[in-house]
């Protein structure tokens, strides 16, 4: 049974209305529908939603995801960049994060598709901060400099689970090693590119564990972290073990913050693209004194 501190109260609806027709009317997808989000009535109700490109099919399995999955996706719609770039203009949005299932079957990953995004939102957008979400793209150095060829001022990859659940949890192609070389590499090609990451408790971890993974994270230069619990979207998904009281999300942000982390959010609800690091990340890319 879960607990009483894992209780959303309903916020405004009149934004969230506003955001759910335009996706409707243009066709877009969000994370924030297809992976069955918490959050989705707070966020969507002060403007700020997740995109999610390269349609609505996966090509992995990961156990903690409710996204449909296939061997292949859906076919690539090409207006999707200017459609998006619509979108935020409508909504007045100063901050976006775009993600996409993965796309194994696409030649590059979809990693193209996701830079004419950038492009189209920035041409349309110009005071717009893009953040991404990307999956792996399988390591490929080729594919990353793609993308961070378009200038998003942040880019996240999550790690999800501690390395010793990694296999039980994520697709057996999404490896923990590779994911921290994917943040490591980032880094190397843009340096100026803040990189971010996010870890679901709940799953069976230790402390130690959980300790290790923002350890790790830190050292390949990681700059932002989102620690929240996991929750089974339906009973096609792997089960919680334990729900993490807000005591231990409060220490386990103190203890990350002497990491060197500059941002991080962690509590419940709390997602890799939650508001509240959205708010501070773009005081922090503009230029802005850092509040933690």
């Amino acid at each position: 049974m879960k607990p009483e501190w894992l209780t959303i109260k309903p916020a405004s609806t009149e934004k969230y209305s506003k955001i759910k027709d335009t996706v409707g009317a243009l066709g877009l997808h969000t994370v924030c529908v297809e992976a069955k989000c918490p959050n989705i009535t707070d966020c969507w109700s002060i403007g700020t939603a997740t995109f999610m490109i390269l349609g609505d099919l996966c090509t992995r399995g990961c156990r903690f995801c409710s996204i449909s999955k296939m061997a292949k996706g859906a076919g690539i719609d090409h207006s999707e960049p200017s459609k998006l770039a619509l979108a935020i203009r409508e909504w007045g949005l100063d901050y976006v994060v775009i993600t996409s299932v993965c796309r194994d079957d696409l030649p590059d990953q979809g990693a193209g598709h996701f830079a004419n995004c950038i492009r189209e939102i920035k041409m349309e957008n110009p005071n717009t901060t893009v953040e991404l979400l990307i999956p792996d793209f399988k390591g490929s150095r080729e594919c990353l400099a793609t993308v961070a060829a378009a200038k998003p001022d942040v880019i996240g990859h999550n790690i999800e689970t501690v390395e010793r659940l990694s296999p039980k949890v994520r697709d057996g192609r999404a490896k923990y090693s590779q994911s921290l070389a994917v943040l490591k590499v980032i880094k190397g090609i843009d340096s100026r590119i803040y990189t971010k990451s996010a870890i679901m408790l709940g799953l069976g971890e230790t402390e130690d564990e959980i300790t290790q993974s923002m350890t790790d994270l830190r050292n390949v230069g990681v700059d932002f972290l989102a620690i929240g619990q996991y929750l089974r979207p339906t009973k096609s998904q792997i089960g919680v073990q334990e729900y993490i009281k807000p005591e231990m999300f409060a220490y386990l942000k103190e203890k990350a913050l002497k990491l060197g982390f500059l941002y991080v959010a962690s509590g419940p609800f709390v997602r890799s693209s939650y508001k509240a690091g959205e708010f501070f990340i773009k005081r922090l890319v503009n230029g802005s004194s850092a509040i933690c």
